[in-house]
């Protein structure tokens, strides 16, 4: 079975018009990457898992933050590695301090064929994103929940 991953694409609305938080990956992989290396937060399902129950626990697994809804279903998006993100839109709840997001961290050898494991967090910054400048931090792959989100609110 292809592996799932769910998320949240978390918005509000200001003077600004919709800004949406992204989370940039941690890592050394990742590092110098910023435009189109931006993702929603998000994580693997578990089999017999619900996935909005996912979306939830990965979501306040990578910035720290236990959202609530009400949630509305975006949709299930193929990525170009075959994986499948299902993703869901939020109005946040309140004032999300991308600066003071917390996340989980993971660990790995780094560097490789050292035999030396280093800690590095899941995601290692957030930001508010307006939609423009949200298609191109955004990866690929995940685009497409952008137009849906704004088709969803009905602008753009």
């Amino acid at each position: 079975m292809a592996k799932r991953s769910a998320g949240l694409l978390i918005y509000r609305r200001g003077g600004h018009g919709i800004r949406v938080l992204l989370v940039h990956p941690g890592g050394p992989f990742w590092a110098k990457k910023d435009d189109g290396a931006w993702s929603i937060p998000k994580g693997l399902v578990d089999e017999d898992e619900d996935e909005l129950a996912a979306a939830r626990r990965e979501t306040e697994e990578e910035i720290g933050i236990e959202i609530d809804g009400p949630f509305a279903r975006l949709g299930a998006y193929k990525q170009p590695g075959g994986k499948t993100v299902i993703a869901w839109a939020v109005e946040a709840p309140a004032d999300i301090d991308a600066a003071a997001i917390t996340s989980n961290s993971f660990t790995m050898e780094w560097p490789p064929r050292s035999g030396s494991m280093q800690e590095f967090p899941e995601v290692d910054r957030a930001g508010w994103f307006t939609l423009p400048d949200a298609e191109v931090k955004i990866l690929q792959g995940q685009r497409p929940m952008l137009a849906d989100l704004a088709r969803q609110l009905g602008i753009g």
